[in-house]
């Protein structure tokens, strides 16, 4: 039940923030990326009892540009993955999570180049051409769309 929460925490993150078609490949992403970042930081296993509010400002640090968010995921999966062993056997939720994050990891989406190599800084990039797309991991879209999405709430 705590992907499931999870998910939907996210899914209305994203509908109040009104970016994208709910339809859309790019929702999904964005949807799947701020889920994964909710229910991976949910260290405690408390997530059915979480408060949205009082979980934003960790969560949008977690999804910050700059932030190693892909490599976090890993180290969180392999930690949940040994606790899962621990306790005797795998644990619904993280399957799900796991597919989520291979879709995410392995769909490459046509969107903007938004330069992930660049320096964290304020506003965009220097010479960032909106009009330049490329075919980027999904989750490399869903970030910042999440990230924007709990600003918006």
């Amino acid at each position: 039940m705590a992907w499931l929460y999870a998910e939907y925490i996210a899914d209305e993150l994203l509908r109040t923030g009104r970016l994208i078609p709910a339809g859309s490949l790019e929702f999904r992403a964005g949807r799947d990326t701020l889920a994964l970042t909710i229910y991976l930081s949910d260290a405690a296993g408390e997530l059915s009892g979480i408060r949205v509010v009082s979980q934003l400002d960790e969560w949008l640090s977690l999804t910050a540009y700059g932030h190693p968010w892909r490599d976090w995921v890993r180290t969180r999966f392999l930690a949940l993955g040994e606790r899962a062993r621990e306790h005797g056997g795998e644990d619904p939720d993280l399957e799900l999570a796991r597919a989520a994050w291979r879709w995410l990891d392995h769909t490459e989406l046509f969107a903007t180049h938004l330069d992930p190599d660049h320096p964290a800084q304020a506003g965009p990039p220097p010479g960032l051409d909106e009009n330049a797309r490329v075919w980027t991991p999904a989750w490399q879209l869903g970030l910042p769309l999440g990230h924007l999405a709990m600003h918006l709430f």
